[in-house]
């Protein structure tokens, strides 16, 4: 009886969570709670202008990093760019958040509904010629670049840009990628890296020393807990 009670309550409790009504809530608190960092934002033109002028651009970063860059991709809006986010409970959450800010939310990971949803994010970003990947989502191993965005690039002949997030305070959550909030007035950098334009890959090991190149470019960005050595991830292979 006890454990009948305690599963219709978390039911109860998790439907209220996957209302639009608590998404525009937690959208709400995530930004005037975001409008606390002092943020600073390097090296963002060069990626617009190629946009501007009609190239298609695939924003990149690790799952640690999306949380504090959600304030400012609202500017994106007006582009009606995609992101792919999983059809977990998380990404329930992550995916109304993101619908608040602008962006269409592309439902699928590579372990459920990847195929369908790599379909769609390359129509969206034919259409719309922006999109964002979580190169490592969602759930790692960390510092590992799956091969959804190499894939999605070569797709849509989308350019990769990678981006990254470093906050000079934060809270590091206990989890798989360590994944990070920054604390409240904390100085927050969003930095764009150079532009990556891979040609479609002639056989698989072509296409895999593509992956491992954005990989080795990507991983030392990977944010560190202060209170541990590092994140845990495998390593790089020349």
């Amino acid at each position: 009886m006890k454990l009948r009670e305690s599963t219709s309550m978390s039911l109860k409790f998790k439907s209220i969570f996957i209302t639009k009504l608590f998404h525009s809530f937690l959208y709400r608190v995530i930004h005037f709670y975001s409008l606390s960092f002092i943020m600073k934002i390097e090296n963002e033109r060069t990626w617009l202008d190629y946009f501007r002028s009609g190239g298609r651009i695939l924003l990149c970063t690790w799952h640690q990093h999306f949380f504090a860059a959600i304030r400012h991709f609202q500017d994106y809006r007006d582009f009606k760019p995609a992101l792919m986010i999983s059809k977990s409970f998380d990404g329930e959450l992550i995916a109304g958040v993101a619908e608040k800010s602008g962006w269409h939310a592309v439902r699928g990971s590579s372990s459920r509904g990847g195929k369908e949803a790599l379909r769609n994010m390359i129509n969206h970003l034919n259409q719309t010629r922006l999109a964002a990947h979580i190169v490592d989502g969602p759930k790692g191993p960390a510092g590992t670049v799956k091969a959804g965005v190499i894939q999605l690039a070569h797709a849509a002949d989308a350019a990769i840009i990678p981006f990254y997030v470093s906050a000079d305070r934060a809270w590091y959550f206990n989890s798989w990628d360590s994944f990070f909030i920054p604390k409240p007035f904390a100085r927050v950098v969003i930095s764009f890296g150079e532009m990556i334009k891979f040609t479609p890959a002639e056989n698989s090991a072509v296409f895999e020393s593509q992956r491992l190149y954005l990989e080795k470019i990507m991983r030392p960005e990977l944010r560190i807990d202060p209170d541990k050595k590092s994140v845990s991830s495998p390593p790089v292979h020349e």
